[in-house]
This record gives structure tokens, sequence and C-alpha cells, in this order.
């Protein structure tokens, strides 16, 4: 299950990646760095959502508790990408913890959220589809 999880996850990174050339080549020139920061933010949120939802019977996660655990692991993953990713390029921890502040419109705690409890959120929305 966390191998099909981790699968999943790097979809996800790569999706992420294309939102953030998105964010820089169409959306921060046509909207602004603010409300650039947000529609990014909110396309990326849907497009973990959209992922976790066609994903989950295959990731096979069973109950809330291996949900939660699918959901932890990729936030973990997340974060050890952004942090391990922005030290590497030579980014000051003090730059990198800037995007937790909500500053300028960036949403990142929020997709920090969703990324956490998709996978459970999902798999609730498959249940009651299902009824």
């Amino acid at each position: 299950m966390l191998i099909r999880a981790t699968t999943v996850w790097v979809v996800i990174l790569v999706l992420a990646i294309l939102n953030g050339l998105l964010r820089e080549a169409v959306l921060f020139p046509s909207f602004g760095r603010q409300l650039g920061f947000v529609v990014s933010g909110l396309i990326l949120c849907c497009v973990i959502f959209a992922v976790a939802y066609l994903s989950m019977r295959w990731i096979a996660a069973d109950g809330a508790k291996q949900l939660l655990l699918v959901g932890f692991l990729w936030l973990t993953l997340t974060l050890v990408f952004e942090f391990s990713f922005g030290l590497a390029r030579g980014v000051g921890l003090n730059e990198i913890l800037a995007v937790y502040s909500f500053k300028d419109g960036n949403i990142w705690p929020v997709v920090l959220f969703v990324t956490f409890f998709a996978p459970l959120l999902t798999a609730k929305f498959r249940q009651r589809a299902a009824k």
C-alpha cells in the first residue's frame, strides 16, 4: 500500500511542478502575484483531490487509519521535498518558511491541509456515491 501511495505522490509532485510553471508563466503575468498565488493554490488543491479520488482504490488503503497514514506519507514527502529542494538551490530557511505565512496570497498551508486529508475525504466521497 505505501509503495503505491508513494507512486501516486510522485504523480502529484509532477503535476505540482507543472502547476508551478503555469503559475510563473501564465497566472502571475495575467492576475498579478497575489491572485496568481491564490488561483495556483486552488488549482493544486483540486489536482491533489482529483488524483486522490482516482487513485484510492488502486492504493487499497483499508479504513480511516490507513487513509490518514497515506495522507501523512504524502504530507511528509511533500515537506521533505520542499525543504530539501529549497536548501539544495541555496534558498535560506527563512525564505522557505515564508510560504507558510499566507504572505502575498500564498495559500501553501491550505494545500498541505488538502494533501493530508485528501485520501480520507475522497474515500468518504466514494462511499457516499456508492450508496
